[in-house]
């Protein structure tokens, strides 16, 4: 069954799992959000190794968090973590926030 999932460091992505060719909403109400931050970045990639198809993506503030859509690509891990304006990064102490791809529909 697909459902928004919430991870620890105020991190959600809807739906969840994603798979290939999704459109996700990726919300980001962290560290780097409560510490201030004007601007911040998804820096998303893909691969359960060394990142492949890695891109930075601005996010859009909503009051306390931080939106944006993807359209997720294939492989087998999608990995992200954010950076703000400053450079400051948050990537859950070295973890990133990663899940499966599915290529399937629940």
């Amino acid at each position: 069954m697909l459902s928004k999932v919430n991870f620890s460091g105020g991190v959600s992505i809807d739906p969840f799992p994603p798979a290939a060719g999704d459109s996700v909403s990726i919300t980001y109400s962290g560290l780097l959000a409560k510490s201030g931050a004007d601007r911040i970045f998804a820096h998303i990639g893909y691969g359960s190794g060394k990142w492949s198809n890695i891109r930075d993506i601005e996010m859009e503030r909503q009051g306390e968090q931080f939106v944006t859509q993807i359209k997720v690509e294939p492989g087998d891990m999608f990995n992200v973590c954010f950076k703000d304006s400053a450079n400051n990064w948050d990537n859950n102490s070295g973890r990133n926030w990663s899940t499966r791809i599915t290529s399937r529909r629940y």
